[in-house]
């Protein structure tokens, strides 16, 4: 199991995880059929409010709930994708724009 990071939708932040000694931010995976799943305590392995953000693509693209083929179908680019919305705005409603890795992986900034 990895760890694995991205920069929130909406704000275009790191999401850190719960080790990273940054503030803790309340983080809201939303699809595109209206679930939103709620994160308060990231620990860095694609877990949101119990659910996984590999699986929830993998689904919301008909491939059912296979978090291996939802990490290979997030690596690939291509048209015709949706994508789950991780962002801190609890009021977002759900674009469908890919969600940009975090290089750092929620530990540190890769601008630093």
């Amino acid at each position: 199991m990895g760890v694995f990071s991205w920069y929130t939708t909406d704000t275009n932040e790191p999401i850190w995880n719960a080790y990273s000694g940054q503030p803790k931010q309340t983080i809201f995976m939303l699809d595109n059929k209206g679930n939103v799943w709620i994160e308060s305590n990231y620990e860095g392995y694609g877990d949101f409010g119990g659910k996984d953000y590999f699986e929830l693509l993998a689904e919301m693209n008909g491939l059912g709930s296979d978090r291996i083929k939802g990490i290979h179908l997030n690596q690939k680019y291509g048209k015709n994708k949706i994508y789950p919305n991780l962002v801190i705005n609890p009021e977002w409603k759900w674009k469908n724009q890919k969600t940009r890795d975090h290089e750092g992986q929620g530990f540190w900034n890769e601008d630093e």
